[in-house]
């Protein structure tokens, strides 16, 4: 029953769009006057660039600032055009190694909203929404916001919440779960898998900024650790305060500091880490996916560049002629070749240490000429000034996002605050766009020559090794390519499979599959199977209910409760798919009709001969909790190759891999003498969905009249 619960998913995502379309309200035409003619008398010749002109002259808004005697740092930053107060408060501490409890401070900042000695969650969360106001906290401060006139109210809430914070056990369970959800999720998500191995080979994995939380550190964290998080770093001292909206310094002081006065200042615990290094010539490392169809590539490496470096802005604007729009690695990767739908690079300044980063999502054939046109891209700016009318075009983009994100008021703020934490000269934004408009092609060039190190970068690719591999190694200097798992440890790939017992073949390990769930004798005289599960999505119970006779009829209904979303019917060799909602119903075919021949299957796995599937035993491969599986790979002609993974001691199927996704099967229950796995993980890209078999019946007697089309 192995892939049944693919196009079950399939099927649900393809049809919940309808159902949510039946519904749709009709909209009258309007009557449309004509445009009058506009003739300018002016003509323009639009073959010839304008010059640009002078850096134009924006002025700051003005901030006013105080500070308390417990160290706290105010901003204030008058805007009186709606009755409406935000307020910010940014922790500038020095990152936490957190090791075997990674993801603790998270935890913490989370917490604190959850209750205080005075409050419950419930009360906090419908006394803010009372207000109509917005309050959230995290591990680097908290924010919140609210009409003028509620001002005070929300200011009782949240230095409550500030400083009475008072965590329950059972919040902290609900975080560990919902934490525990994600980090599942992210198992099957080539973005989230790409995002910790590339922080854990640029930082390493003993620099804060290469730890990632993981299963392990997350169920070892404990409310102590929370709270030890909260007393040591939540200080006035280390604290920026930003009021932004429908207040003066006059009325801001007296507020500030009735609630905030008696927050008590201490000592903050400083650390210095090792400074990490750009690799000493090109490095190549994967990720393997076996059933991934792209890749997702990154050029990366540390980079010290501080904020507020006399380099800082002529490095964005490097950035953003190579990759910080949609300008050079955007037109060569898409617009040229059409390999992506976007590709991009970022440049991080820091405090600690800086990152370059460079990225794009390409199908697996081309993934190594992609790597070539950035490697390529990024080399140019070394070598080639960049011309003065792409110059002008990408400042003048630069110079357009500055000065629009001047309309938000909160800007300013951060502004304040950024001065403050990084110590920059009192006129370094007010200006900015005058020294962006002093940088000359030249600049551009000697700074990427700095900055841009084409030869001392990470190549990391999250994709299918198999396919990929092989054309990888000509862009490392040392001719290997490096190996990592998920979680960014490496590994040698020739020693992650152990080879199987002298003698034992696919085919006899796919047997003892059959003779675990119950054997051919008792799984030839099952008829016809009725299997009802459900799932959770976006907050809705989902019902999916299959029907199977044998030998060549299958049926999925998904619904919730009476309502039925979609239906897929196969029936001796014709499929079809319909919509009840919408009224919709289409023919199933191709592949997409072949698959459902092998899914109406009841034991799939004992006509493999039949469909003309052949298998290969690859090895033994031992998981993070020690378990050994036989890894079987079942070949479905032409570049169909499935994985399957049986476990060595029970013999059952834990988990299945094929281009659709990844099936992961636990829970296995007797009925009737027949092993069948009551829990399913069902991962699709970046979904995951988990079904719970509520019941499976056998040999009810299902008519044909079923399961006609």
């Amino acid at each position: 029953m192995k892939n049944k619960f693919f196009s079950i998913i399939a099927a649900l995502l393809i049809t919940l769009p309808l159902a949510a379309q039946v519904s749709k309200t009709k909209i009258k035409a309007k009557t449309v006057e004509p445009v009058p003619t506009v003739v300018f008398k002016e003509v323009i010749d639009r073959s010839i660039r304008p010059q640009a002109g002078p850096a134009p002259v924006i002025k700051i808004g003005e901030y006013q600032s105080f500070e308390l005697a417990n160290g706290l740092k105010v901003f204030v930053v008058e805007n009186h055009k709606i009755p409406r107060l935000s307020y910010s408060l940014v922790l500038d501490y020095d990152p936490i190694f957190e090791g075997e409890y990674a993801g603790y401070s998270d935890f913490g900042g989370q917490l604190m909203k959850r209750g205080t000695k005075t409050r419950t969650k419930e009360q906090i969360d419908e006394a803010v929404d009372m207000l109509g106001a917005n309050l959230s906290t995290s591990a680097g401060g908290m924010n919140a916001s609210c009409l003028t006139r509620h001002n005070e109210a929300l200011l009782t809430i949240m230095s409550d919440v500030l400083l009475n914070a008072d965590f329950k056990a059972g919040e902290l369970e609900k975080i560990r779960t919902q934490t525990l959800s994600g980090l599942e999720a992210d198992k099957n998500d080539p973005k989230a898998i790409s995002q910790r191995v590339n922080s854990v080979i640029v930082y390493g994995s003993n620099h804060p900024y290469g730890e990632n939380i993981s299963e392990e550190s997350v169920k070892k964290i404990t409310l102590e650790k929370c709270n030890e998080f909260y007393k040591t770093y939540f200080k006035p001292n280390i604290a920026y305060l930003a009021i932004v909206g429908d207040i003066s310094l006059e009325e801001a002081k007296p507020l500030v500091e009735k609630y905030f006065g008696s927050w008590q200042k201490g000592e903050v615990p400083q650390a210095k880490y090792p400074t990490p290094k750009a690799p000493s010539k090109t490095t190549v490392a994967i990720v393997d996916r076996p059933n991934s169809v792209q890749s997702t590539i990154n050029v990366t490496y540390p980079l010290d560049l501080k904020p507020g470096s006399p380099d800082e802005i002529k490095v964005k604007l490097t950035n953003s002629i190579l990759g910080g729009g949609t300008f050079r690695l955007f037109n060569n990767l898409r617009e040229k070749h059409g390999w992506t739908y976007g590709a991009y690079s970022s440049i991080q300044p820091d405090k600690l240490i800086g990152k370059f980063n460079a990225s794009a999502e390409v199908r697996n054939p081309v993934t190594d000429s992609s790597f070539t046109e950035i490697l390529a891209e990024m080399n140019r700016l070394r070598t080639e000034p960049v011309p003065d009318d792409e110059l002008n075009m990408v400042r003048n983009y630069m110079m357009g996002n500055f000065g629009r994100a001047l309309e938000n008021p909160s800007t300013i703020a951060n502004f304040a605050i950024s001065t403050a934490r990084y110590n920059l000269p009192k006129d370094y934004y007010s200006n900015y766009l005058t020294t962006l408009a002093s940088i000359t092609s030249a600049d551009v060039q000697q700074t990427a020559q700095k900055y841009i190190r084409p030869d001392n970068s990470y190549l990391l690719v999250v994709g299918k090794a198999e396919d990929i591999a092989p054309k990888l190694k000509k862009f490392s200097k040392s001719g290997d390519v490096l190996y990592y798992d998920i979680d960014g440890k490496q590994y040698d790939p020739s020693k992650k499979l152990k080879p199987a017992p002298e003698g034992l073949t696919a085919d006899q390990v796919i047997s003892n599959y059959v003779k675990a769930i119950g054997g051919v004798k008792k799984l030839k005289k099952v008829k016809d199977v009725t299997l009802n599960a459900e799932a959770s999505l976006q907050g809705q119970t989902i019902n999916f209910d299959t029907y199977y006779k044998a030998p060549d009829k299958l049926l999925i209904q998904i619904g919730s409760g009476a309502m039925v979303f979609a239906k897929q019917i196969y029936n001796k060799g014709k499929g079809m798919s319909s919509s009840p909602m919408s009224g919709e119903t289409k023919p199933i075919e191709g592949d997409e009709l072949a698959g459902m021949k092998e899914n109406a299957l009841i034991f799939p796995e004992m006509n493999y001969a039949a469909l003309g599937y052949t298998s290969q035993l690859l090895g033994i491969e031992e998981q993070k909790d020690q378990t050994q599986l036989y890894k079987v790979q079942v070949n479905k002609g032409g570049d169909k190759k499935d994985m399957d993974y049986y476990d060595v001691k029970t013999g059952l199927k834990v988990r299945s891999e094929s281009k659709q996704g990844t099936v992961e099967y636990s829970d296995y229950k007797a009925v009737d003498g027949i092993m069948f796995p009551f829990g399913l993980t069902q991962s699709m890209g970046p979904q995951t969905f988990k079904l719970t078999v509520t019941s499976v019946k056998m040999n009810s007697k299902l008519k044909d009249d079923f399961f006609e089309i």
